[in-house]
């Protein structure tokens, strides 16, 4: 078991209560390693906590539209990663994530990014392909594809997730099966187990809470 997905089951374990006992200026948590930042303020040394943020990006989706970290500037999104002839966790991801897509479809401030880990195989024409397949369309859902290196990165670095090749994984591929919710500061606000439906009705709460504070 990786030290990612340790990290992942951790970080969900926080969420098991229920949504309707938080008080009424509850504020979601900040997920990552914060920055500690030192300034002086009328010759007084003061520090400021600055929240982890994800990386600058750059992918396609599957209408060939670049996607980019400013394409959801004020905006929050769910992120998470597959590939389309994904054997295992994918198809129920897909399935829980069509959840958030209904819920949120005609809200113009939430969307959805799906990074595939085998960029080689998916291209635009393939994600295009399994977005319909689905019937779901972008920009609500962004189906995205590029470099291979940076989607890893990205992945690892910023989502704090597993995203890699695994010659031993079924496909030959290993990832979190987590969705990641991003506020519009590019701040990670919530990660869930995108295959367990309990999770993501936590999820569907939090975004709704998560409305509130944009």
């Amino acid at each position: 078991m990786t030290k990612q997905y340790l990290f992942f089951l951790a970080l969900v374990s926080m969420f098991f209560f229920n949504c309707s006992d938080r008080p009424r200026d509850f504020k979601l948590p900040y997920f990552g390693r914060s920055q500690v930042v030192e300034k002086v303020v009328d010759g007084k040394v003061q520090y400021d906590t600055i929240p982890h943020t994800i990386g600058a990006y750059s992918f396609y989706n599957q209408d060939s539209v670049s996607i980019t970290n400013e394409t959801f500037d004020g905006k929050i999104y769910v992120a998470d990663f597959f590939f389309t002839s994904c054997p295992t966790i994918c198809p129920v991801m897909k399935k829980q994530m069509l959840r958030v897509y209904e819920q949120f479809e005609d809200n113009d401030r939430v969307f959805i990014l799906s990074h595939t880990i085998d960029p080689e195989y998916d291209n635009v024409q393939i994600l295009k392909v399994f977005a319909e397949a689905l019937d779901v369309s972008a920009p609500k859902w962004n189906f995205v594809t590029g470099d291979k290196e940076e989607i890893y990165t990205i992945g690892e670095k910023s989502y704090m997730v597993t995203a890699g090749e695994d010659e031993e994984a079924p496909g030959g591929y290993i990832h979190s099966g987590a969705f990641i919710l991003i506020d519009g500061k590019r701040r990670v606000r919530g990660v869930y187990d995108g295959t367990d439906a309990d999770q993501v009705n936590i999820l569907l709460s939090d975004i709704e809470w998560l409305l509130k504070e944009i």
